[in-house]
C-alpha cells in the first residue's frame, strides 16, 4: 500500500464504487417516483366519471367533444317521452328529461346497462357484447365495387365508352358500371362504434314493409337496392318489399323485371308467420340465393308521381309500419331495427336514417358528412328550399349518447319509417302534391303540429346515389298546374299548415308564388280540425326555433319584379343561381327567374336565395350573410335612382360603351334610372 501507484488505483476503485452506488441509487428513487406516479394516475383514473355510465353516477358529455363550441341562442326545449309506453300524445308542458325513458330528475339513475332514449324494454346499451342484432358474418371483398370502394368501368378491358356515355345520358348514372357490381357487394359501415353495443326489444319491435317507387329507374340499381334490404334487415321483422313502378316505358322494367323477381324471390305470398323462425335466425338477413316470397310489385296504370305512387305503395303495404326508399340505395349494416325502435315506444314517431353518398359515376360509398359524431338537422329557408343546421354537440349530449335518436323540425324526404296505421290517420300525403317536391315538408309540419315527432337516427345510415341530373320529365303531371311545378306545391303545403305572419314570408321571398293556384285545399284544411292540430306558430316556438338562427323573420318587400334601365331599354339579369356570378343587362321577358328582383324594408336586394352586391366596377349575385335580412339598397321612386348606401351613397349606372352595370357617383343621368315593374304569371289555356 505504500506504492503510490498502488495507492492511486485504490483511490480509483473506491471512486467507481461510489459513483456506481450513486448511479444506482439515483436509478432506484426514480424508478420508485415513477411507480408510485402510476399508481395516483390509476386510482385517479377509477374514479372519474365515464361517458358512457352504467351505475349510478351523473354522465358527463365526452371530452372530445368539449371542443365543439356552442352555436348561439338556447336550443329549443323539445318534447320528452312520456314513461308509460302505451301514452302515445306528445307534451311539452311536462319537464321530463330529453333522452330518458321514463320522468325523472336525474340522468341515469338506475343500475345496469344504459337504457336509452326509449326505454329498456324497446332498446338499451352494454358494451360489454355485440348488440344483438349485430351482423355476425364476414363481408366479401374483392370483387368489383365491394367495400363500397370505387369501380372505374374505364379501366375494363372490351369497354364500348360511347356505350357507357349513352347510358349515363339515359339514367343519370353510371348504369354500364353499376351492372358490373354484385347485387350483394359489401360497404364500408360508418355507424358510430356506440351503434354496435345496442339492443333492441325482440318482442316488441314492429314488422316493416319497405316501399320502393320507380319510374324508368337503371335495372341494376333498382336491384341492388332490394337485395340489400333484404340481405341486412332481420327477417322476422322484415315483412315485405313493395316495389310500385310509376308507368315506366323502359323494357328492363316490364317482364323482364317479373321475371327477375320470380327467380331471384319467389312469388309474393300474403301468408307469413314472423315467429316460424328460430332466434338467430329470425335476427339475420336472409342469404342471396334464399327464396323468402317478400316482394311484391305493383304497376300503376298512369303516372302518378312519386308523392301519389308512395301512398298507394303504403296502402298496399301490409307491415306495421312503411320504411319509404329512393329505387337507387343501398342499406348500411343492421339499420332497420334502429330506426323500428322508436315507433314501437311511440306509434306517432317518424324516423329517419343518416343518409350516406353513393357516386352516380363510379358508385363510391362514402359519408355525406365529415364527422359521425357531428349532428345534423333539417331546416329550410323561407322561399321553402331544403337545409340543414349543426346539433349544438355539447348540449345535446349532456342528455343523450352521441348514438341516440333526436328531434328535428323537418328532413329531406326520401327515406324515413312511419307507423302505417298513424301516416293513414294523418291522410298519408296530401294527394294535390303533384310529382314529388315539398311532400317532406307537408308531412313534417303535419307530424309535429298533429301530435307527433320527428327523429333522425344515427345508428341508421342508408347509402344514396346522388344523380348528376333528372333523366326524366314531370309529363303530363306539370300541366295541372299554374307556374313552377314544385313551388306551386309549396304553395299548397303553407297555405294548409303555416298560419300568418309565416305565410307572408314565403311570399316575400316568392312574390309571384301569390298568383300561381295551389287547388282546392279544403280536405287537407278538414284534416288539420279533425286532428285538432297545434298552430304553426306553436310548432315554431317548440320545434323549429332554429331556423331563425341563420334565416330571420323577412321584412317586407318594398320593390319586387323586373328590373328595367331607362336608356338600355333592358332588365338586371343574374344569368344563373349560383354565385358568383356578374349582373348584366338581357331583353325583358317578365317571366321572373333570373329577372325577379326583390328590395325589402331593411334595405337587402336579392334574387331568389341569393344577394346581390356592387362595387364600382361591376355587380354581383353573392351567398347572403346567413342571419342577416338588411342590405345597404334603397331606390328613390322620385329620381329612379337605385342606391346602394354602403359607405358613401353611390347609383347603380349602366355604362353603354360595354353594357356593364356598376355603381357610380350619382349624376342624375338618364343611364342610372331604373323601374320597377311588378310582373304576373301568365294564364294557362
Amino acid at each position: 500500500m505504500s506504492d503510490p501507484s498502488s495507492a492511486k488505483l485504490w483511490i480509483q476503485h473506491i471512486r467507481r464504487m461510489f459513483i456506481s452506488r450513486l448511479r444506482f441509487k439515483r436509478w432506484t428513487t426514480t424508478f420508485t417516483l415513477v411507480l408510485f406516479l402510476l399508481f395516483v394516475t390509476v386510482i385517479l383514473m377509477s374514479r372519474l366519471p365515464s361517458s358512457i355510465d352504467s351505475g349510478k353516477r351523473s354522465r358527463h358529455v365526452n371530452p372530445k367533444f368539449a371542443v365543439i363550441e356552442d352555436r348561439g341562442k338556447e336550443e329549443p326545449k323539445h318534447a320528452g317521452l312520456q314513461g308509460n309506453s302505451n301514452n302515445n300524445d306528445l307534451s311539452l308542458d311536462e319537464p321530463v328529461i330529453e333522452g330518458i325513458g321514463v320522468k325523472s330528475n336525474k340522468v341515469n339513475s338506475d343500475d345496469g346497462p344504459w337504457k336509452g332514449h326509449y326505454g329498456d324494454r324497446f332498446a338499451w346499451y352494454d358494451d360489454s357484447k355485440l348488440g344483438n342484432f349485430e351482423p355476425r358474418d364476414v363481408k366479401p371483398t374483392g370483387r368489383p365495387g365491394d367495400e363500397g370502394k370505387d369501380f372505374r368501368i374505364e379501366d375494363e378491358k372490351d369497354v364500348d365508352l360511347n356505350q357507357v356515355q349513352q347510358l349515363k345520358n339515359e339514367y343519370g348514372m353510371n348504369i354500364a358500371a353499376s351492372d358490373r357490381i354484385p347485387m350483394d357487394r359489401s360497404i364500408p359501415d360508418l355507424r358510430l362504434e356506440e351503434c354496435r353495443s345496442w339492443n333492441y326489444g325482440e318482442e316488441d319491435l314492429p314488422t316493416a314493409s319497405v316501399v320502393i317507387v320507380f319510374h324508368n329507374e337503371g335495372f341494376s340499381t333498382l336491384m341492388r337496392t332490394v337485395h340489400s334490404v333484404l340481405l341486412r334487415s332481420p327477417r322476422r321483422y322484415l315483412r315485405e318489399v313493395v316495389l310500385v313502378d310509376d308507368y315506366s316505358d323502359k323494357d328492363p322494367l316490364h317482364s323482364h323485371l317479373d321475371e327477375y323477381i320470380k327467380k331471384a324471390w319467389g312469388q309474393w305470398r300474403a301468408s307469413w308467420n314472423s315467429t316460424a323462425y328460430g332466434d338467430k335466425e329470425g335476427r339475420e338477413g336472409e342469404t342471396i340465393t334464399e327464396k323468402s316470397h317478400k316482394v311484391k310489385l305493383v304497376r300503376n296504370q298512369e303516372r302518378l308521381g312519386l308523392i301519389n305512387s308512395r301512398t298507394r305503395g303504403a296502402k298496399e303495404a301490409v307491415g306495421e309500419v312503411v320504411v319509404f326508399l329512393d329505387a337507387h340505395c343501398e342499406v348500411s349494416y343492421n339499420w332497420l331495427t334502429p330506426l323500428l325502435a322508436p315507433i314501437a315506444k311511440n306509434p306517432k314517431t317518424l324516423t329517419v336514417p343518416i343518409i350516406d353518398g353513393i357516386d352516380s359515376e363510379n358508385f363510391h360509398y362514402r359519408p355525406v358528412y365529415s364527422r359521425a359524431d357531428q349532428h345534423y338537422k333539417g331546416i329550410w329557408e323561407w322561399g321553402m328550399y331544403y337545409k340543414e343546421l349543426e346539433v349544438d354537440m355539447k348540449e345535446h349530449l349532456k342528455t343523450h349518447k352521441v348514438s341516440e335518436p333526436y328531434d328535428a323540425p323537418t328532413h329531406a324526404g326520401g327515406l324515413f319509417a312511419v307507423q302505417r296505421k298513424y301516416f293513414m290517420d294523418l291522410g298519408g300525403y296530401d294527394p294535390g302534391l303533384l310529382v314529388w317536391g315539398g311532400e317532406n315538408f307537408e308531412l313534417s309540419f303535419k307530424v309535429w303540429q298533429c301530435g307527433g315527432r320527428l327523429q333522425w337516427v344515427p345508428c341508421s345510415r342508408v347509402g344514396h346515389i346522388y344523380r348528376a341530373f333528372m333523366p326524366y320529365t314531370f309529363g303530363s303531371l306539370a300541366k295541372k298546374r299554374q307556374g313552377p311545378l314544385i313551388i306551386t306545391n309549396y304553395k299548397r303545403v303553407i297555405e294548409v299548415w303555416w298560419d300568418e305572419p309565416y305565410k307572408e314570408y314565403f311570399y316575400t321571398r316568392e312574390p309571384l308564388a301569390r298568383y300561381y293556384d295551389a287547388g282546392d285545399i279544403r280536405s287537407q284544411l278538414a284534416i288539420r280540425d279533425r286532428l285538432k292540430c297545434k298552430s304553426f306558430d306553436w310548432f315554431m316556438e317548440n320545434v323549429g326555433k332554429d331556423v331563425y338562427k341563420h334565416f330571420p323573420r323577412l321584412p317586407h318587400n318594398v320593390k319586387w319584379g323586373e328590373v328595367r334601365n331607362l336608356v338600355a331599354d333592358q332588365c338586371l339579369d343574374t344569368g344563373s343561381s349560383n354565385p358568383p356570378q356578374t349582373v348584366h343587362l338581357t331583353t325583358c321577358h317578365s317571366q321572373g327567374g333570373h329577372q325577379l328582383f326583390r328590395l325589402n324594408a331593411e334595405g337587402q336586394l336579392g334574387v331568389g336565395e341569393r344577394c346581390i352586391e356592387a362595387t364600382k366596377k361591376s355587380m354581383t349575385l353573392a351567398y347572403c350573410k346567413l342571419g342577416t335580412v338588411d342590405g345597404p339598397w334603397s331606390y328613390d321612386a322620385e329620381t329612379q335612382e337605385l342606391k346602394n348606401n354602403n359607405v358613401v351613397t353611390l347609383c347603380l349606372e349602366y355604362l353603354e360603351d360595354s353594357g356593364a352595370v356598376h355603381l357610380n357617383t350619382c349624376t342624375g343621368e338618364d343611364n342610372q334610372k331604373w323601374i320597377w315593374k311588378e310582373i304576373h304569371p301568365r294564364k294557362h289555356g
